[in-house]
């Protein structure tokens, strides 16, 4: 296939990697640990999107009872985080799993010499785990976690990035996730933007993130006739069209 992309940047959590099963066990031995009532899968899922310490935060709140911004002013929550992030590095990389077509994409991508990137806002230390539990990091060029730089998504600064080091133009670049975070991060940073429908889009429709592209699988990446985008006229919004 003639590729539409030079550079082909993913979000990780709930769009490459399933992770929500290992980060709801490492909340919730957390919570055990001090005594709290513990949370749902479901929770956690939705509270997925702004890194870990967010999340923790609001695991927190609703297991106490109080706002979030009273559990960002407590004394105990630098205490409470230590042991979150003890329990998730035991627990990152056992019960995530990759979405279905995932390494198959990234490798025939890789084989048409495009460059590959994981943009994510997970904390570097728990970025790693993953990606070398499903050995995803021989297929990457790059991978920008949210400590890697002073801002993350939806902060175009990681995107930016990826885009200076491959030399690559905005119009031959293309952001896949799974958030509205994504979607405005992308914006933020100029590029075209897809997203997946089963991710962790906070509990809110994707579609009402207003993507480029809604599309069932990162297979679509492979598809010619979407890849090339050729539904619509408009280059700068929904239906972008992108072509050599």
């Amino acid at each position: 296939m003639d590729a539409s992309f030079d550079l082909v940047m993913f979000d990780l959590d709930g769009t490459l990697v399933e992770t929500a099963p290992e980060i709801c066990d490492a909340v919730n031995d957390t919570l055990r640990q001090f005594g709290l009532p513990e949370v749902g899968q479901k929770q956690v899922s939705d509270w997925i999107g702004h890194g870990t310490r967010e999340l923790l935060v609001q695991a927190l709140a609703y297991s106490q009872e109080v706002t979030a911004e009273v559990v960002r002013g407590s004394a105990r929550l630098p205490l409470i985080a230590a042991a979150f992030d003890a329990h998730y590095q035991s627990r990152c990389g056992t019960r995530s799993h990759l979405y279905p077509q995932v390494r198959e994409t990234l490798v025939s991508l890789r084989a048409q010499g495009v460059k590959l990137a994981v943009v994510t806002n997970k904390e570097g230390r728990y970025t790693q785990i993953v990606l070398e539990a499903r050995q995803l990091l021989p297929l990457l060029d790059c991978v920008v976690s949210g400590d890697t730089l002073a801002s993350k998504k939806p902060n175009p600064a990681g995107i930016e990035s990826c885009l200076a080091r491959f030399g690559v133009p905005r119009h031959r670049a293309l952001f896949v996730g799974d958030s509205s975070i994504d979607v405005a991060a992308a914006r933020n940073a100029g590029v075209a933007v897809w997203l997946l429908p089963y991710g962790y889009n906070m509990g809110h429709p994707i579609a009402a993130c207003a993507p480029d592209r809604v599309v069932e699988s990162c297979a679509a990446l492979l598809d010619p006739v979407i890849a090339k985008g050729n539904e619509g006229p408009d280059k700068t919004g929904p239906g972008a069209c992108f072509r050599r």
